[in-house]
């Protein structure tokens, strides 16, 4: 069996938990401090009774209740929460994944008493963190992910062999994860409005219309899944790449150039490990300062190249206004993490997917088939 945890509106609740006065209150977490030109994160159960929801503008969000409270997103906090509560579900001694940011799975076994432990964790979120989740328990994920739905905020659903058509006769399957807004009309013109319709339907149907998705949606639904195991092979204590030119340059665009594409080689490297660094270093080599070397440590980790060359050059940028002559030059990450595929904010999100294309192709095509412009500059030394 799995036993889902989906944390109720947990962005909302974590700004309730810290800041009692927003408790009670119509209140919506924003991607980015300006409230009116923003989109909405999360919004609290007051204001969902409004028909706010997440993905809606912000500026909408307040036309349809004028008193809304507004938080800007808090990332680090909503991160460092969720690692709290996986290392709390990891003390039930079962083993344990995550879902998303605010999701998380168990597998339980054949727990007699299912429901006896679905309570004692919600008590225990309850009583550490001071937020609610619902809970949804079936023989796998994506059955025990529905069930955490039916009974939102703070309930517990349990779906068996005995009850589990009676319930999803109840469901749209446009409720079922994975089945978007696209996926669910062409369900519904072949007559598969619920759950339990999709449910019956042969394995050969589904993947004739759907392809190899289909098979596996039909293996999800019906499998006695186990989660995969958690990582546990040593991961290297830094990475990073250097360059050491033919002659010392003070150009400002050729000497970014490099750090761009260093930065760039340096996040490629941590992606294909899924690791992700909170420690930048900055290493730089000429005849006026001789050996420079300086890091800085940030909350937040990051795989991304762009990220590394902005936080690369602020470093540098602390230290003096203008470039130096420069021989050789590095760019190095530590305080390495694996990646847990957190993102939250959907501005965040849309980033990781573009260079995850871009690794695609450039896997496929050939290194720097697809490079940042910036790095153009690293070409040709002056």
């Amino acid at each position: 069996m799995i036993l889902h945890i989906d944390m109720d509106a947990f962005f909302a609740s974590i700004e309730q938990a810290i800041n009692p006065k927003l408790k009670g209150r119509p209140l919506i977490v924003g991607s980015r401090a300006n409230k009116l030109y923003t989109v909405v994160c999360t919004a609290s159960y007051e204001a969902k009774a409004y028909g706010i929801d997440s993905g809606m503008p912000s500026k909408e969000a307040f036309k349809i209740c004028p008193d809304l409270c507004f938080v800007p997103a808090q990332q680090s906090c909503y991160i460092w929460t969720s690692e709290q509560i996986f290392q709390l579900l990891k003390g039930f001694g079962y083993e344990v994944a995550y879902a998303s940011i605010d999701e998380f799975q168990l597998d339980i076994l054949d727990n007699p008493e299912p429901r006896n432990l679905a309570q004692s964790i919600q008590k225990m979120i309850q009583e550490n963190f001071k937020i609610t989740a619902s809970i949804g328990i079936a023989k796998n994920y994506l059955l025990a992910k529905l069930a955490s739905r039916i009974n939102k905020p703070k309930g517990i659903a349990i779906i068996t062999e005995e009850n589990l058509e009676f319930i999803l006769a109840q469901i749209p399957v446009n409720k079922l994860c994975g089945i978007g807004p696209k996926t669910a009309p062409f369900f519904e013109n072949l007559g598969i409005e619920t759950c339990l319709d999709l449910y019956r339907k042969e394995a050969w149907f589904l993947e004739q219309i759907l392809g190899k998705n289909g098979l596996n949606l039909y293996l999800s639904l019906h499998s006695n899944e186990r989660l995969a195991p958690q990582e546990t092979e040593e991961k290297p204590k830094s990475l990073g790449h250097s360059y050491t030119f033919s002659r010392a340059s003070q150009n400002t665009g050729f000497i970014q150039g490099w750090i761009r594409l260093l930065s760039e080689m340096v996040g490629r490297r941590l992606r294909e490990q899924n690791l992700a660094a909170r420690t930048i270093h900055l290493w730089l080599n000429g005849p006026e300062i001789g050996n420079f070397g300086q890091q800085k440590t940030y909350k937040e980790p990051t795989s991304d190249g762009y990220e590394i060359y902005q936080k690369t050059c602020q470093i540098w940028a602390k230290n003096s206004k203008k470039w130096p002559k420069v021989r050789a030059m590095g760019v190095s990450c530590s305080n390495l993490s694996r990646q847990n595929n957190l993102s939250l904010l959907k501005e965040v999100k849309r980033r990781e997917d573009l260079v995850k294309a871009v690794d695609r192709i450039n896997s496929r095509l050939g290194d720097w088939t697809i490079y940042p412009a910036a790095a153009t500059m690293a070409k040709n030394q002056p």
